[in-house]
């Protein structure tokens, strides 16, 4: 994960053969990687999207005189909104994330290649697109994409828990958050409001471990965080097992009031399953938003 380049090349592989991902879906996947064009709305653009009926207010100019010669009303050509939209993406990269089980990947491997996917399509299509806590402003380009993966490749000091923060936003633009969300939930509902407040959508991707939502301890069992910083050890894990599940599960639930009351969007994916599907899900997640 240290590698840029290797972290860069491995989400480009995870974006651009989207077809052979999807089980050879070649339709599914242009629609996709076009659907970045397709915002199917009215607005400023080179592509002509409809006709419409004209009405009291249209110029004169705007009226198309051919087509509507061929019928007993005038009509005004419509062309398809094409403005470039930002999109900011907050990926956890705290100690937590590093946690694995099994031949899954790092929570924190995952994330960041299906972000930095979802970040190269989204290029591919046009739009600006940032990191926050990065020092990364939205932009497009091949060098803002490298730069991304540059910060989410390094390596350094981190906490425990991750946090997102939404002031470093660009107002009425979107927004992907993705993490485990093992932390403290106060900070992510602050964001998430404050988000909100300022006209921001976007897309809350919930990453786990298998493990995670199974607890499969019993007996003597010492729990260590990924940092170090805690500790706790017992005789009966097996004990702890529905708390743990009750308190996971209360979590999740949380996260999805918080999209719901928010206009966001909530996802859990699993590190053993295809990050083809999350990947999927969050780029039509993100356009919805558009």
């Amino acid at each position: 994960m240290s590698d840029p380049a290797l972290l860069r090349s491995r989400a480009e592989a995870l974006a651009a053969p989207l077809p052979a991902l999807l089980a050879g879906a070649q339709h599914l996947a242009r629609t996709v990687i076009l659907g970045s064009h397709g915002r199917r709305r009215p607005g400023h653009g080179d592509e002509f999207w409809q006709y419409r009926p004209a009405m009291q207010g249209d110029a004169a100019r705007s009226v198309d005189w051919r087509r509507s010669g061929r019928s007993d009303g005038h009509f005004v050509r419509q062309m398809e909104w094409q403005a470039a939209q930002s999109v900011m993406l907050w990926v956890d990269r705290s100690r937590s994330m590093a946690f694995a089980s099994g031949d899954a990947p790092q929570k924190g491997q995952r994330a960041a290649e299906v972000a930095l996917a979802v970040a190269i399509l989204l290029d591919h299509g046009g739009e600006r697109v940032g990191l926050s806590d990065h020092d990364l402003p939205p932009r497009t380009g091949a060098l803002q994409l490298l730069r991304m993966a540059q910060a989410l490749g390094a390596e350094g000091d981190a906490p425990e828990y991750g946090a997102p923060l939404a002031r470093e936003m660009p107002s009425r633009s979107r927004a992907l958050f993705v993490s485990d969300f093992m932390g403290d939930i106060a900070p992510v509902e602050g964001a998430l409001l404050e988000a909100a407040d300022r006209g921001i959508g976007g897309v809350l991707l919930h990453v786990l471990d298998r493990q995670e939502e199974a607890f499969p301890f019993d007996g003597r069992t010492i729990f260590t965080s990924m940092g170090g910083t805690i500790r706790h050890e017992t005789l009966k894990a097996g004990d702890l097992r529905a708390r743990y599940l009750d308190r996971l599960a209360e979590r999740k639930e949380r996260l999805r009031y918080l999209a719901r009351v928010t206009g966001w969007q909530y996802s859990l994916h699993h590190t053993d399953g295809p990050a083809s599907a999350a990947l999927l899900w969050l780029y039509g997640a993100l356009e919805r938003h558009a």
